[in-house]
């Protein structure tokens, strides 16, 4: 089985938007590639929040691991959308903003907003910058800057992660391995439930079985698939398409349309899914939104096939 690193290969790098001191960049770059794995896995995820919370009577607490700049945790919280918070960074006159003055923006923004989720957010990621945004402009209750790829998170983290009740993650799945989450899960007093979205082209196998060894029950949703971006250019369209193929996986009218697709897998203890399986509990409208720009398309079969630039 092909390593995650070997797999990302085919995969356009964007590391230089995690490092900035506020998330302009964050959203210039990938709202330009329209991003919406945010918009599509939200109503996935909040019938699993309510699910969680009538198993345990509580609003469940939330570790979202890779959470960048506290964007799960905006569009759960309050009746906002990676759409709507993309134009507000988009905006011209947002531009000229000093990172400072931003956040103090942000602070008055986000608490102008009612609450729609009673669940409570706590951030994991290695940008610090990115987990002190979301911190310091109350998206986050706490956040941990770790990489639990190379060690364990120390005594304060662990502290921090303690209370975890649900483990989310739309896209870092590729980016960290079973070794993160089994630093999470060792971290916690009572197993959390895991959800994960994950690009179709990284096998979830190895963290299936490392969440097994610690009690929990991983089911995938069948019959659905979640859009997470379109493809930044023919390079990486083609380039995954290859990786996708070279693993047996079929293409066509899922990556060979133009997108990055994701499936989503839940871990849960066994008696939770016994009371209540994964495709009782969710209920999918639609895992795609529409795009907005350009697309790469691959048409035919065989030596009759060809790829397309077609505006959406």
């Amino acid at each position: 089985m092909p390593q995650y690193a070997t797999l990302n290969a085919s995969k356009a790098n964007f590391d230089n938007i995690y490092d900035q001191p506020d998330p302009r960049g964050y959203f210039s770059v990938l709202g330009a590639l329209d991003y919406m794995i945010p918009d599509v896995a939200q109503p996935i995820i909040r019938q699993i929040l309510r699910a969680r919370e009538r198993r345990s009577g509580v609003p469940p607490a939330v570790l979202d691991i890779g959470c960048s700049y506290g964007i799960n945790a905006a569009v759960h919280r309050f009746p906002l959308t990676f759409r709507r918070l993309r134009q507000r960074y988009a905006n011209s006159d947002m531009a000229a903003v000093e990172p400072e003055d931003l956040a103090r923006l942000d602070r008055n923004y986000y608490g102008s907003w009612p609450q729609v989720g009673g669940a409570r957010f706590v951030g994991l990621d290695v940008s610090a910058p990115a987990v002190r945004y979301a911190v310091s402009v109350g998206l986050l209750d706490a956040g941990v800057i770790a990489n639990c790829e190379n060690g364990t998170p120390g005594p304060k983290d662990r502290e921090t992660l303690r209370g975890t009740d649900l483990v989310l993650s739309t896209g870092c799945v590729g980016y960290v391995t079973e070794r993160t989450f089994a630093a999470v899960l060792a971290a916690t007093e009572r197993p959390p439930w895991i959800v994960s979205f994950v690009l179709r082209m990284f096998p979830y196998e190895k963290i299936a079985a490392t969440l097994g060894e610690h009690g929990l029950v991983t089911e995938k949703l069948a019959g659905a698939t979640f859009v997470q971006r379109r493809f930044r250019d023919l390079n990486e369209f083609s380039s995954c398409l290859a990786t996708l193929e070279a693993l047996g996986l079929e293409t066509g009218g899922l990556e060979a349309e133009g997108c990055f697709h994701a499936e989503l897998f839940v871990s849960r203890p066994r008696a939770d899914v016994e009371a209540l399986p994964l495709g009782r509990m969710v209920t999918v409208a639609s895992g795609r939104s529409r795009t907005v720009g350009t697309r790469y398309v691959r048409v035919g079969r065989g030596a009759e096939t060809h790829v397309l630039r077609v505006p959406s």
